[in-house]
């Protein structure tokens, strides 16, 4: 090799050295642009308005932990609010609203509450891969696992709480059936219902009490209850909002209709017993043949080993 190929080859290194530092100050630029644009962004005061500002003041008061957490998913809640279309945002409204407004965030919090999870348990995944040598797989899985770790718990949540809503709902319809029978109205049967229940963190209480208050602020009964249709999306509250509606506009005793679903919801209660305690039975089989096969391990065992010794 000459000098002149010598000195062309060293000429093109330097130039490769110079773009990759180029490249590199340019990434460098960009992210502080990207940190200084992130940073100015105006943190959201939190909401302490309606039933969702109360959860979150009730949370931050019984919770010291999600106290501390709370002020950077609000803080990263407004940074990545513009990621997300409408449609998105309303779903993820949706599911707050089924899980009670769970912790009284919005749906903007809720994506940051994703995302650090998600990070955390990326970090927890590439200690774990460096610790059993399995590279890059367990970050991913750690990642995946973190940021699905809100949507697990505010569905389980979600669950919960209509099944808790399904469970009572019957002996509410018991009650305002009563009350009304004795004479309150609607509202008054409502309030019975709300002051009767000693557990104000009771799901069907909190919703009466939403609904109770909605009436009080003018919305009208159909307006209340289509709400509590809507954050209850299950068959007993369906039915019990469909045939108060159709008797107000129909203009029939709601009086009867609530003595009518009462009974329903009896019996249906009582099908739903029945129904629970014939499944028991099939589902107590398998635990019982294991149990059965364990004791005769135990008791056949020591006579097996001694038949074999002998041998």
């Amino acid at each position: 090799m000459n000098f002149t190929q010598l000195w062309e080859t060293k000429d093109l290194s330097v130039q490769l050295q110079g773009m990759r530092i180029g490249a590199l100050v340019a990434m460098v630029c960009a992210l502080m642009l990207f940190s200084y644009g992130v940073a100015s962004t105006p943190t959201r005061i939190a909401s302490r308005l309606g039933l969702r500002g109360l959860k979150r003041q009730r949370v931050l008061q019984q919770n010291e932990l999600w106290a501390g957490i709370e002020p950077l998913i609000r803080w990263l809640g407004v940074r990545v609010s513009g990621i997300m279309s409408d449609s998105q945002r309303a779903e993820l409204d949706r599911q707050i609203g089924l899980a009670g407004d769970y912790l009284g965030i919005s749906a903007d919090e809720y994506l940051a509450m994703t995302l650090l999870s998600g990070f955390a348990g990326g970090i927890v995944g590439a200690f774990a891969g460096y610790v059993l040598e399995m590279g890059g797989i367990i970050f991913i899985v750690g990642i995946m696992l973190g940021g699905a770790m809100p949507y697990m718990q505010i569905s389980g949540v979600a669950q919960e709480r209509l099944k808790n809503i399904g469970r009572g709902l019957p002996y509410v319809i018991d009650l305002m059936a009563l009350s009304m029978g004795a004479g309150l109205d609607f509202p008054g049967a409502v309030r019975q219902v709300v002051e009767k229940n000693s557990n104000p963190n009771d799901p069907l209480v909190e919703e009466f009490t939403l609904l109770l208050q909605s009436m009080n602020l003018g919305r009208t009964r159909k307006e209340g209850l289509l709400e509590f249709a809507r954050r209850a999306p299950i068959e007993t509250v369906t039915e019990f909002v469909n045939s108060l509606v159709q008797a107000e506009e129909r203009g029939n005793p709601v009086a009867e209709v609530l003595a009518i679903q009462a009974t329903v919801s009896r019996t249906r209660r009582s099908v739903r017993a029945e129904e629970l305690a014939a499944k028991a039975g099939v589902q107590m089989v398998g635990p019982l043949m294991l149990v059965f096969f364990c004791i005769m391990g135990l008791l056949m065992g020591p006579a097996l080993m001694n038949i074999m010794a002998g041998l």
